[in-house]
């Protein structure tokens, strides 16, 4: 005869094998954390910039299997629960990929274009966002001669 501490741990390798306790756990802390969050402290717009950033974090969270982290991230944000489509994401942020690109978080090949660029004396600049009291997403960064 299965004894009750028996039948917890097989429901809970079934249920993690599954990969639905994890799941639930992540809804659980992402319920608890909107419970929990002062609705009064103003959270940033979720602008273009801010939905593209937080996407980008989530493609590279999921990829790396921070599902917890991912999931959170979703609920705090505001953003989707459908991820936006990567095409589309490469597209608004002027990125061509290769098939190997493909493979990998769009973040990764990001940074990896900055960390590779080699020295050609050309420094990226950065300059204000379109948060609110900044200046327009057109002014948010060029290559300037050095």
């Amino acid at each position: 005869m299965t004894t009750i501490t028996e039948l917890k741990c097989a429901v809970r390798e079934t249920l993690e094998s599954r990969g639905v306790l994890g799941q639930l756990k992540a809804r659980i802390r992402a319920e608890v954390f909107d419970a929990l969050d002062d609705q009064r402290e103003q959270r940033p717009p979720l602008s273009h910039e801010n939905l593209l950033i937080n996407e980008l974090i989530r493609e590279y969270l999921v990829f790396n299997k921070y599902r917890h982290t991912a999931s959170v991230l979703t609920a705090e944000s505001g953003q989707p629960q459908v991820p936006l489509d990567r095409q589309f994401l490469a597209s608004e942020l002027r990125v061509a990929e290769d098939m190997s690109s493909k493979s990998v978080p769009l973040l990764y090949g990001l940074v990896s274009h900055f960390l590779n660029s080699g020295d050609d004396g050309r420094t990226v600049f950065l300059r204000g966002t379109s948060l609110p009291g900044g200046p327009t997403a057109s002014n948010t960064g060029h290559v300037a001669d050095g």
